[in-house]
C-alpha cells in the first residue's frame, strides 16, 4: 500500500481521512446556487478531511454572487472568499484559488452543481493509490453537439501537449496534490490552462467516472466560440504543434509545386507546347499564396503571445479578500 503524508487514518472501504483538504471553486453568475453548493459540501467534507476549506473566487460575476459569497464567508469560518477586479476566465480564477489554498490536497470543481460534491471521495480513493492528479470523468455529459465537438477538439489539443491518452478524460472536476502546483507557482501570463500547467509538475494522471448532473441554474458560459478560443490560446501558448503543422503544410506544398513543375516540363518536352490557360496559373498562385498566409498567420499568433508576455500582463488581480477562519477542524 502506498503511503501518503497527507493521509492519517486508512480504511479499506472509504477514502482515507485527509489531514487537510482545499476545495477551489471559480464563481460566475451563480448567486442562487452557492448556498446549496456550500450546504452539500458541508455534508461531505467532514467525513473525508479533519481540516478543510472552501476557496470561492468570484470572477467578476454580473449578478449578486459576491454579496452571497460574503454572507456565506461570515456564516461559515471555513470559507475563503476572493473577489477579482474583472472577468479573467475560469482557468485564471482557478489559478488564483489554487495559489490561495493552504492544504496538501486540492479539489477543483464548477459552481453549477454539475459536479456533485458527494463524488469527491471517488477521486480521493484513486489519488490514494499513487496518482498525483485525478480527473472526474463524466459518465454521461449533457451538452449540445457543437459544445461536444469543441470539447473534443480541446482535448485532442491537450493530448498533444500531455502526450497521454488521459487528456481525453480531463474535466474541471479534479483533485491533485498541492506539491504539483509548485511547478507553476511563479507562472505569469494572461493565458492560463490549468491542465497544461499540471503537466509541468507530474505525469502521474488518472481518471475515474463520476456522476454528472444537469446545471442547476442558467446556461454554461463555455460556448463553442469560447472553447475554440481557449483551444487556440492553449495551443499557441503552451505548444509548438501549430508551428509543426505550418512546416508540414509548407513541405506538402513544396512537393506539390515540384510535381507541377515536372508536369509542365514533361508536357513541354513531349508535346512541344507549354501548359495553356490563365486559370491553371491563377490556381497555382492562389494555392501557394494561401499556404504562405497560413504559415504567417500562425507565426503571428506566436508573436502576439510573446508580445503579451513581454508586457507582463498578470493572469488576475484581486480586488478584495474575505476570510474569517480559513479552515474547519
Amino acid at each position: 500500500m502506498s503511503t501518503d503524508p497527507h493521509i492519517t487514518q486508512p480504511t479499506s472501504a472509504t477514502p482515507r481521512l485527509l489531514a487537510g483538504l482545499s476545495v477551489v471553486v471559480p464563481v460566475y453568475g451563480s448567486e442562487a446556487i452557492l448556498p446549496e453548493l456550500v450546504r452539500r459540501l458541508e455534508g461531505t467534507l467532514p467525513a473525508i478531511a479533519s481540516s478543510y476549506e472552501l476557496v470561492l473566487v468570484n470572477d467578476s460575476s454580473p449578478d449578486g454572487s459576491w454579496d452571497v459569497i460574503c454572507r456565506l464567508a461570515q456564516r461559515y469560518p471555513w470559507i475563503h472568499a476572493i473577489n477579482l477586479m474583472r472577468n479573467y476566465g475560469q482557468h485564471n480564477a482557478l489559478l488564483c484559488g489554487i495559489r490561495a489554498a493552504q492544504y496538501g490536497v486540492i479539489v477543483t470543481m464548477d459552481d453549477d452543481l454539475q459536479h456533485p460534491p458527494e463524488e469527491i471521495p471517488k477521486l480521493l480513493v484513486i489519488l490514494g493509490q499513487g496518482s498525483d492528479v485525478v480527473y472526474g470523468r463524466p459518465a454521461q455529459e449533457q451538452h449540445g453537439l457543437l459544445r461536444d465537438l469543441a470539447s473534443l477538439t480541446t482535448k485532442l489539443a491537450l493530448q498533444n501537449m500531455m502526450g497521454a491518452a488521459i487528456a481525453r478524460q480531463v474535466s474541471a472536476f479534479r483533485v491533485f496534490r498541492a506539491e504539483v502546483a509548485n511547478a507553476f507557482r511563479h507562472y505569469e501570463g494572461p493565458f492560463v490552462s490549468i491542465d497544461v500547467l499540471l503537466t509541468w509538475g507530474t505525469n502521474r494522471f488518472a481518471a475515474t467516472p463520476v456522476r454528472h448532473e444537469p446545471r442547476a441554474q442558467g446556461a454554461s458560459g463555455y460556448t463553442f466560440r469560447r472553447l475554440f478560443t481557449h483551444t487556440m490560446n492553449m495551443m499557441t501558448g503552451f505548444s509548438t504543434m501549430p508551428l509543426q503543422i505550418a512546416s508540414l503544410v509548407g513541405f506538402a506544398f513544396t512537393l506539390f509545386g515540384f510535381g507541377v513543375l515536372c508536369y509542365v516540363l514533361i508536357r513541354y518536352f513531349l508535346q512541344g507546347t507549354p501548359v495553356p490557360g490563365f486559370p491553371f496559373l491563377a490556381s497555382i498562385v492562389a494555392l501557394f499564396s494561401g499556404a504562405q498566409l497560413f504559415a504567417l498567420g500562425i507565426m503571428g499568433e506566436y508573436l502576439a503571445r510573446m508580445h503579451f508576455r513581454s508586457m507582463q500582463k498578470p493572469p488576475y488581480v484581486v480586488r478584495g479578500d474575505v476570510t474569517t477562519g480559513r479552515s474547519r477542524s
